[in-house]
Parts: structure tokens; sequence; C-alpha cells
């Protein structure tokens, strides 16, 4: 199983107001709970690109649910569902809909982890614990965060096996292309009212993470909504989280939409790298997956507003690829319609080409496409 190399702790970092407390080596892995996770591992093994890597259920001796684990070079998705009536799950289906449970961090140390944010205020979610096998060990802790959502640091530093104790290979013959999708970008967390400051504090406090980026109601807003973000990040950069929170607008924001719809806060969604967009995009539409349109008009002034780019313009313009540029580069970016039958969770295709900003100048014509969909809704 492929894994971030070691020396990334010793690299300089990219966020120097952030503390070192607690280092995070990258994101392990992103645990759905979905109301069928055989369904769902099938959409994104063939959708997405996703390879099978392993299972656990009724053949591993679990009684009260079932995980599929997808991964895509450095990205795992484990997509879990109950297998009987009631509980945790079920009740976390019943109010969400599919939805990201837990955001795992892979740490060196997950007792120490533990006991780092739990010392500074975080709520624990669970207390240190091992799983053993024949290949070894890991140690989990889990701490809560917005809404329902859950961090679990993942020590796997004992452990040789193909994913953890509990887990056996899945190898079914069904194994589509991936689409070039590399790792986990950013994932962003939608907060209700007057909490984005709250949570930022909790990131800040709790894990030591600093401010990267903000935006406010006249960076992301259009004629009839508005919106507030802080873009929060670990001190090698590994770790990006933006909270947005709902602003006063003339009619009801995509973040008042999601919360309504997720009933509660939670993660709004994904930003995956890739080396190729428009490789990946291309793939992705092919096998059904729909991105959100802008107006061929973006396309007009776009390079005068950019600069110089190494792609044509027209394949991006094709596909609804959207450019911005910062001072360390450039990137480009789409985002999907919701992938889910509730308005809440979507996806982020991102290539960064030196940028590391979030696409501001794309956010008026993001917000406007977004708005689209939600008129056709009829929840704008």
């Amino acid at each position: 199983m492929e894994m971030l190399d070691k020396t990334s702790l010793k690299l300089p970092k990219e966020n120097p107001e952030a503390e070192d407390f607690l280092p995070l080596l990258g994101t392990d892995h992103v645990e759905l709970y979905v109301g069928n996770a055989k369904q769902a591992a099938y959409y994104y093994m063939s959708a997405w690109g996703f390879q099978p890597l392993a299972y656990a259920g009724l053949e591993t001796g679990l009684k009260d649910r079932v995980s599929y684990v997808l991964q895509q070079e450095k990205i795992r998705l484990v997509l879990t569902s109950s297998l009987v009536p009631g509980g945790e799950i079920n009740r976390h289906v019943e109010s969400h809909g599919d939805g990201v449970k837990a955001i795992a961090l892979w740490v060196d140390d997950a007792t120490q982890s533990y006991n780092e944010t739990t010392s500074r205020g975080a709520v624990s979610y669970f207390e240190p614990k091992e799983l053993k096998d024949e290949n070894g060990s890991i140690i989990l802790s889990g701490i809560h965060t917005y809404g329902e959502t859950v961090h679990v640091f993942v020590e796997r530093g004992q452990y040789n096996g193909i994913f953890m104790p509990g887990y056996i290979k899945w190898d079914p013959y069904f194994k589509p292309k991936d689409v070039g999708l590399k790792y986990i970008d950013h994932m962003v967390g939608n907060v209700g009212w007057n909490e984005m400051n709250k949570w930022c504090e909790f990131y800040e406090k709790v894990m030591g993470f600093a401010q990267l980026v903000s935006f406010d109601d006249k960076d992301i807003s259009t004629d009839y909504t508005a919106l507030m973000s802080k873009v929060m990040s670990n001190g090698n950069g590994r770790i990006k989280f933006p909270i947005n929170e709902p602003a006063d607008g003339k009619k009801k924001s995509q973040i008042e939409e999601y919360i309504q719809f997720y009933n509660g806060a939670g993660v709004q969604h994904m930003a995956m790298a890739t080396d190729n967009i428009i490789h990946t995009v291309t793939a992705l539409r092919d096998r059904g997956i729909e991105f959100l349109t802008v107006p061929s008009s973006y396309y007009e002034d776009v390079l005068d507003r950019v600069g110089e780019i190494d792609e044509d313009l027209e394949p991006l313009k094709e596909l609804g690829i959207l450019i911005d540029r910062d001072d360390e580069g450039y990137l480009l970016q789409i985002f999907t319609k919701p992938v889910l039958d509730r308005p809440t969770l979507f996806i982020e295709i991102i290539q960064r080409k030196g940028a590391k900003s979030f696409g501001k100048g794309n956010f008026k014509a993001l917000f406007e496409a977004i708005e689209r969909e939600q008129a056709s809704r009829g929840t704008l």
C-alpha cells in the first residue's frame, strides 16, 4: 500500500504560523456512512476509477456493519453501511443522507495526538486503541469536530497489511481504469450561522492549525447569495480545511441549502488533485459524472485576467474548467454537481500549476452556476 514518504516531516513549513505539537503526515482515509456500501463502491469504482483494496463484513466476523475500502493513488475512501436495524450508522444516514463521517489523519503517534488535542479542549470520540493481526498493529484514536464529523488519528508505522486489522483483501474481477486522481488537496466544511470563527479557533487551539487565507461576503457573493470562508492549514501544508458559513443575501445561499438538507454542519466537498485535469475530467464526463457549467463568455477574457497558461484554452472551455492565478502560479479547477440525491456533498477536481490559493477569481462564476442549480431545485 503506497504511503507518503516519512521525510515529509523534515520539509520546510508551508504554513509557518501553525504550531507543530500535532504533526500530521497526510490524510489517511475518508469514511462515508452510506445506505448501501456495495452499490456505492461500484459507483466510485466505475465512475471515479477507484480500485478495490479491502473489505470487512460478515465474512470477517463483523455482525453489525460492512465496509468497502477503495484507493486511487494516495486517496482512500471507506464506504460503510449498517447490517442491522437501528444504531449509529442508520441514524446518521437517516439524518444526513450519505455523507462523510470521519476524516482520518495519518500520524506518527495516535496516543500523543489524542492527548494533545483532548488536553486542549477536543471532545473525545474514542480513546486510543490497538488493533492487531498477523501483519502487525495499528493504533487509532478519535475526536469530534463540527456537526457529527470526527477526526480519527491513524498510527500505522508497525503495520504491513492491506489496510488495517479486521479487513481482508478485496480483489474482484471488476477493476476499471483509474482517472488520474492523486491525493486529497483539501476538504471543506459547512457550518451554521456565526460558527465559522468558532471552528477556525478550534483548529487553531486544538490542532495547531493557522489561517492560510480568508474570504468575506464581498469576495464570495452574487446578486442573490453570499457566504464567508476561512482556510485553516497545518504546519507542513498537507492538511487544509476551508470552513464556510452563510452570509446575508437576498435569497438562500448554497450553505443554507446544504445545512437544510444535511440537517446540520458537515463536509461540503472533497477536492481531489490531478496532474492532468483535461484527461481526468474527460474520463469522468465519459463515465457519467456531471459538472457545473459556466457561460462561454467566461472564457472571452479569462486569459486577460490570468495571463499565459500551458494548456490550450479550447479543451478547457469545452469541458468547463475554470482558471485562476495567484502570486505562486495558476490553477485549474472544476466542480461536480452533488454526487448524492440530497444537494449536499460534491467533489472538486483541481490541478495546481504552482498556485497555492483556492480560485478566488472564479468564485462569482462558480456561485452563479450553483445558483442556477438551486433555482432548478426550487431551493434558491
